[in-house]
């Protein structure tokens, strides 16, 4: 409740008594039910606008002229009365609307719902207790009783919420305002028992006793007179009182005159209640926590009726609740705090104080995270492994274990800060990364990421470029060797060309297949077909398009994206460096380069080498082009279920897969559509296709 309830009788002085009409309340001059069926004849039969008429009244009663001041929609569900709203509605543009997020728009919330009166006119377009609000709010709120909540499942964004209910008696679900706003619903409820003062009786409602006197059940009426109590009449609800008049003809008499609510429901004028309520007795903590625990105790009674209790802790107001128990937040860990309570009725009279307890916190669950793991190494590297180390990571209680990453994947977790990784493929980078855990299962940021990359199996470690052919159009042609000791996976390598030897690399041609030792193959304009040399067969495919050569263009050759040779000088170099000429390399260059330097590492000679290479190209029946043999491997990689798909469904194919290690695992012959292979167990696997004579490998990773 704001600090401005120090000028409340000010504001009285000025706006009520000052707005009422004249002799508007001449004929209240009883008490008890009397004053409330008096009151009834003065503001019965009102001007009906109609439903869709709330819209046009808000404009007028629902406007911000005490809080911000910017006369945007009053929200009671949104208003944040001590600071900035979470959102707030423009009159007129933000009318319902979609109900998905709070802040979508605003809506009209009937306080007592539609569904007690069966959405019967006037009720349902009475301004008095129908104010605009979010509309997502609106619809958590639902039909349910306004109450005091024990234990919330849903909460606005300035704290209204939805709950099991701690209103004495009643165990359903309620929906409670935040305290700057219960006086003006408890004063709605008010208003709404006396104006259809005729018809209530015949309303089932849970706050409801079926009466057209009392009205409401008695824990619903304690908690009413201990929120009209507590949250006075404010300056915001003069002026929607003064607005909806003006519309309606009648009065919220409950605004004008906040003592007739105690002299109707209360016994009297309030005044005359000077009998204290008594001291709540057997206060327990329980459900304690780091950050949080629940009180209890039994109930005070009074000669009226008890209306709420205050919560101290530490000798100071906590809370204010209406049921015998309260949850207590925001505590700190490991805390020893004292509480005691006391009870208080609608006429301000407050019982001494109950017994004091006192109540300590629990230590505080490890929410804290190790340090991030540094000076991550590789070592040891094979052809197969590599070894990784890392400074230890320290933590507030311990560290636990490590978890590895390799390419963005768990690898595998230990207790050390060292860890040997195995079962790795020959000649190929990865990348590592390391994060420390704790107990508690906090986890570190990610060490920094290292690439390492396994060694070959022979000390020459890499394809090269043995022969480049350029001619005519239709006589251009790059020959590559293998003398690594050992068949080559073609799958991490690409051909690129930088045009004119100048600016970027191309996309070029991904290679696929292998290629035996000593063996040589030829790419003719992007067409990958088998050696010049009939006695060895590579079987290879590319999934580029058209890539030809110009006689000015350096030709790259890269693992793994990395250049490894070139032919060429390259960015910015001297042009036509291999023009009408044939190069063949040396004998005696055995290992890959990524320079280009023509005289030491290249014969020349004037015509082709590769035996009539520059003749045989076009001709199936020496230079074998593969064309129609392709599939598509999907999802690669997998889980190890994944499809084989063909790219021509009318042929015939043969699938055989195997494991690294030559192990044929799979087999299917005159398959014409779609294969699928299921439950392949993890590892790196080569899906070999033929049709014919010609066939394709690709590789499929399992993980």
């Amino acid at each position: 409740m704001k600090l401005r309830l120090q000028l409340l009788a000010l504001l009285f002085s000025i706006y009520s008594f000052a707005q009422i009409p004249t002799g508007y309340y001449s004929t209240a001059t009883g008490t008890g039910y009397t004053l409330k069926t008096q009151l009834y004849n003065k503001i019965t039969g009102h001007t009906n606008n109609g439903y869709a008429g709330l819209w046009t009244t808000y404009s007028t009663s629902d406007r911000d002229n005490q809080y911000e001041n910017d006369n945007s929609i009053i929200d009671i569900y949104s208003e944040n009365p001590t600071g900035v709203d979470p959102y707030k509605y423009t009159y007129g543009t933000s009318q319902c609307g979609t109900y998905s997020t709070e802040g979508g728009c605003y809506n009209r919330e009937h306080i007592i719902p539609q569904s007690v009166f069966n959405s019967a006119s006037p009720m349902v377009a009475d301004a008095h207790f129908i104010p605009p609000t979010d509309g997502k709010v609106n619809g958590m709120r639902s039909s349910y009783p306004h109450g005091t909540v024990a234990v919330a499942s849903f909460t606005s964004l300035n704290g209204s919420k939805l709950g099991t209910s701690s209103v004495a008696g009643y165990t359903g679900t309620v929906f409670e305002p935040i305290n700057e706003f219960k006086g003006d619903v408890a004063r709605m409820y008010f208003y709404f028992a006396t104006r259809y003062q005729n018809t209530v009786a015949t309303y089932s409602y849970d706050m409801f006793n079926g009466t057209s006197n009392q009205v409401f059940t008695t824990p619903f009426l304690n908690m009413l007179l201990a929120w009209n109590a507590q949250d006075p009449v404010s300056a915001r609800e003069i002026a929607r009182n003064n607005a909806i008049y003006v519309r309606q003809g009648n009065r919220n008499p409950f605004i004008d005159h906040p003592e007739y609510v105690n002299m109707i429901w209360g016994g009297g004028v309030p005044t005359s209640d000077t009998q204290a309520p008594t001291v709540p007795a057997n206060l327990i903590a329980s459900s304690i926590t780091a950050t949080s625990l629940n009180l209890s105790w039994s109930a005070s009674t009074d000669n009226i009726s008890v209306t709420g209790y205050d919560v101290y802790m530490n000798g100071a107001l906590k809370t204010s609740v209406t049921a015998t128990s309260a949850s207590i937040t925001g505590l700190a860990g490991s805390t020893t705090y004292s509480f005691y309570v006391k009870a208080k009725d609608a006429a301000g009279n407050s019982s001494a104080n109950s017994s004091t307890i006192n109540a300590t916190t629990t230590v505080p669950a490890d929410a804290q995270a190790p340090t991030s793991p540094t000076a991550l190494n590789a070592s040891g590297i094979t052809t197969t492994s590599i070894n990784l180390s890392w400074t230890a990571s320290t933590d507030n209680i311990a560290v636990t274990g490590y978890d590895v990453y390799m390419n963005s994947t768990l690898k595998t977790s230990v207790t050390t800060n060292s860890v040997s990784i195995s079962s790795l493929t020959t000649g190929t980078t990865y990348s590592f990364y390391v994060k420390a855990k704790d107990a508690a299962g906090n986890a570190s940021t990610a060490s920094s990421t290292i690439n390492a990359t396994t060694t070959s199996t022979s000390s020459v470690t890499d394809l090269y470029f043995s022969e480049y052919l350029e001619g005519s159009s239709n006589n251009k042609a790059l020959e590559i060797s293998n003398a690594t000791g050992a068949s080559v996976n073609l799958s991490t390598y690409s051909i690129k060309k930088q045009t004119n030897g100048a600016g970027a690399w191309s996309t070029g041609i991904t290679l696929s297949g292998t290629i035996a030792n000593n063996g040589k193959f030829v790419i003719v304009n992007s067409l990958i077909s088998s050696t010049c040399y009939s006695t060895t067969t590579a079987n290879l495919s590319t999934t580029s398009t058209d890539m030809t050569f110009n006689g000015n263009d350096a030709v790259g050759l890269f693992k793994n994206g990395i250049l490894i040779d070139v032919i060429g000088t390259f960015n910015g170099g001297t042009a036509n460096f291999s023009a009408d000429e044939t190069l063949r390399r040396k004998t005696t260059v055995t290992v890959p380069k990524t320079t280009f330097n023509k005289t030491t590492d290249w014969d020349v000679f004037a015509i082709d080498t590769c035996t009539g290479l520059g003749n045989k190209i076009g001709n199936t029946n020496e230079i074998k082009v593969i064309t129609n043999t392709n599939f598509n491997l999907y999802p690669n990689p997998s889980n190890g279920n994944f499809d084989i798909i063909f790219g021509n469904s009318n042929e015939n194919y043969s699938v055989e897969i195997y494991s690294l290690i030559g192990q044929k695992v799979f087999e299917k012959e005159n398959a014409n559509s779609t294969v699928s292979v299921s439950n392949l167990q993890k590892g790196i696997y080569l899906i070999k296709v033929t049709k014919g004579t010609e066939s394709i490998t690709k590789k499929m990773i399992i993980r």
